[in-house]
């Protein structure tokens, strides 16, 4: 059995109440898909002829999805290891044509099994953080060998805090934002109160420091490697080849 077999994400339970409860339990999640976009038509929208995406744990493909909301022709390769999340992307995008789904966990493609293909611009979001350190560079690796050239990596993730006192304060803007967003979708009880502790105990999750991450990059040949947005432990980060 692998990595991903013993984790939560291979139970369709885990993955269905995560999608449920993600706007409200992720800080700056509708921001971060702007932010993306925004680099996004920065980078590519002036670029002849067909954009190759690849979304790497996609789970239900709202990365993609919101990319093809700019209207650049693009051409998109969803990997994720849960059948069920796939099935989720598969419904979410079936309007789009040029749209293939792959079942292959983060240790298989490290592996160099699942995927051959190069592409534009390869997509994360709140995935890698199950990898630990070393493998997070083996992805790395990886992903800037299956750009072409001037193509771009983006990380939508969490990150550690540098030190306990920044990270007591990244929980208290944790809880002051879902309190704000419960309030906001009328929601009363202590439904998400638990959500940092599951956060910290889930051993599924192994974030490192943001600057551990940047200089992994920028180690492996990244250039503009660069933080293009944080909030608390919640952070936006890349490079280009």
């Amino acid at each position: 059995m692998g990595q991903f077999e013993k984790s939560h994400w291979a139970e369709p339970d885990f993955g269905r109440k995560f999608v449920e409860s993600a706007d409200i339990a992720i800080i700056e999640r509708k921001r971060s898909h702007s932010v993306m976009k925004s680099f996004f038509r920065h980078h590519f929208m002036h670029k002849d002829g067909r954009i190759d995406l690849l979304d790497l744990g996609c789970g239900d493909g709202i990365l993609t999805y919101e990319l093809k909301q700019t209207g650049c022709p693009l051409s998109a390769t969803l990997v994720d290891g849960s059948e069920e999340m796939l099935r989720k992307a598969e419904e979410r995008l079936k309007a789009y044509k040029d749209i293939r789904t792959m079942r292959a966990s983060f240790q298989e493609i490290i592996a160099g099994n699942a995927l051959t293909q190069d592409f534009d611009f390869i997509v994360s979001s709140l995935a890698i953080h199950h990898l630990d350190l070393k493998e997070k560079r083996e992805l790395f690796g990886w992903v800037y060998a299956r750009l072409r050239n001037n193509g771009c990596f983006m990380n939508i993730d969490v990150v550690l805090a540098p030190n306990e006192v920044l990270e007591e304060w990244y929980m208290v803007l944790w809880q002051e934002w879902i309190t704000e967003k419960k309030k906001e979708a009328g929601i009363t009880g202590d439904i998400y109160g638990d959500t940092m502790k599951r956060y910290k105990d889930n051993r599924d999750n192994k974030p490192d420091r943001l600057d551990l991450q940047l200089d992994a990059l920028k180690a492996i040949g990244f250039r503009n490697v660069d933080c293009y947005y944080k909030y608390g432990i919640f952070t936006i980060y890349g490079g280009k080849k």
